[in-house]
């Protein structure tokens, strides 16, 4: 129905100029005054229906300009994914199961699954029993499909195509009812690979507000981030001359940004701080990256001298101690992330593991130990790195 709205939208208030230069935002700029006008308009959403109508049947003008807006969209899309280091195989999105939702209609109707209300729509009852409040609504009156119907078809399709071990959809807790009806409604259909499909929500960021405007587009703070990134390289004294300063200021940038992001419940909405993210002494993505640089400069000032002298025999201290600890806990994060599907557990044991190393890095010194001892606690230094190095990329951070 969205589409529908843009559809009619585009023809109202669209230039075909701005449609070209800056995709995102114009469609963005339409779809805001179209919705204001429909408000106010019955014939605006009417024409929109109508679109979605046309979309529905197949006509051909209404399918060429939604072509044109999605492949705008998904151009746009891989340019801005790119910068977080994130490609996808594949682009198919409930539009390309238009079709498929008719055949998933004849299917719960042959299954005796397809209710007809008085209104002329056909719902699915998931209680079993006619239970009014657990109906879920698959067509509406005019014959056209809804967004549980087309998730339906799509999941079938995926199962037909991949044959997946797993499903997992992410998206925002809005959408949570949503997923548990339409992996219920499989499961009365008979699918019993239902049990494998898995939804991950994730909640709202309160808050954020670039300099541009009320709603953010995700350029527009990797941008800011970059910029206050590279604002903040410069203020302090011990930032060395770097070959590429742009493209440090974007790894630590986004760091900053996943951290803040990935740190509590998926679930939980939070208060988004610019000036939190940058920290470079607190929980922050900034500290992670302070620390593996850091390490790294260990290793490269004293790495050729001490690596082949090596006894962990040498490794008394209680900072070694608690850091080999907590490295032999790598796994079993990594296994309880994999359970729940939270990125928090990653977060803070890499969080932990950097307070350990700055608490080490003071007090086990390589200079001046001797050969054995300095040895063996590069490597232990090695070792932190290599960890905190593996635990960021598994975030999406590049160290």
């Amino acid at each position: 129905m969205q589409f529908g709205l843009l559809g009619t939208g585009f023809q109202l208030f669209g230039y075909e100029e701005k449609l070209q230069s800056n995709p995102l935002q114009h469609l963005f700029e339409v779809y805001v005054q179209v919705n204001k006008e429909a408000a106010d308009n019955k014939s605006i959403a009417k024409s929109a229906h109508e679109f979605f109508q046309r979309l529905e049947m197949g006509d051909m003008q209404a399918l060429a300009l939604w072509q044109k807006f999605r492949d705008l969209s998904i151009e746009e899309y891989i340019r801005i994914y790119k910068r977080l280091g994130i490609y996808f195989d594949e682009y198919s999105g409930e539009s390309f199961y238009r079709e498929k939702s008719q055949e998933v209609l004849k299917l719960l109707d042959s299954k005796g699954l397809l209710l007809k209300t008085i209104k002329g729509t056909a719902v699915v009852d998931l209680s079993g029993n006619g239970d009014p409040s657990s109906v879920c609504t698959v067509m509406r009156s005019d014959g056209t499909s809804l967004y549980a119907t087309r998730d339906l078809a799509a999941a079938i399709d995926r199962m037909d195509k991949y044959n997946f071990d797993t499903m997992i959809y992410v998206t925002d807790k809005g959408q949570k009812k949503h997923f548990q009806q339409v992996f219920q409604m499989l499961k009365i259909m008979g699918y019993d690979w239902a049990e494998r499909c898995q939804h991950v929500p994730f909640g709202v960021v309160q808050g954020m507000k670039t300099r541009t405007g009320d709603v953010t587009f995700l350029e527009d703070v990797l941008n800011e981030t970059r910029l206050r990134m590279l604002q903040n390289m410069a203020s302090i004294k011990t930032t060395k001359e770097l070959e590429s300063p742009q493209e440090t200021a974007e790894r630590v940038g986004l760091a900053a940004l996943i951290i803040q992001d990935f740190r509590g419940l998926l679930l939980s909405d939070y208060q988004f701080s610019w000036d939190r993210v940058f920290q470079s002494r607190g929980d922050t993505g900034v500290f992670l990256q302070y620390t593996h640089a850091r390490l790294h400069s260990l290793e490269e000032t004293f790495g050729c001298g001490y690596l082949n002298d090596f006894n962990t025999a040498c490794l008394q201290e209680p900072q070694s101690v608690s850091i080999l600890r907590h490295l032999l806990r790598f796994d079993e994060v990594l296994y309880r992330s994999s359970l729940d599907l939270q990125p928090r557990h990653i977060v803070s044991y890499l969080l932990t593991l950097s307070h350990l190393a700055a608490v080490a890095h003071k007090t086990l010194q390589i200079k001046d130990s001797p050969p054995e001892v300095a040895g063996a606690r590069l490597h232990l230094f090695k070792a932190v790195r290599s960890v905190l190095a593996n635990g960021m990329k598994l975030l999406g951070i590049t160290p």
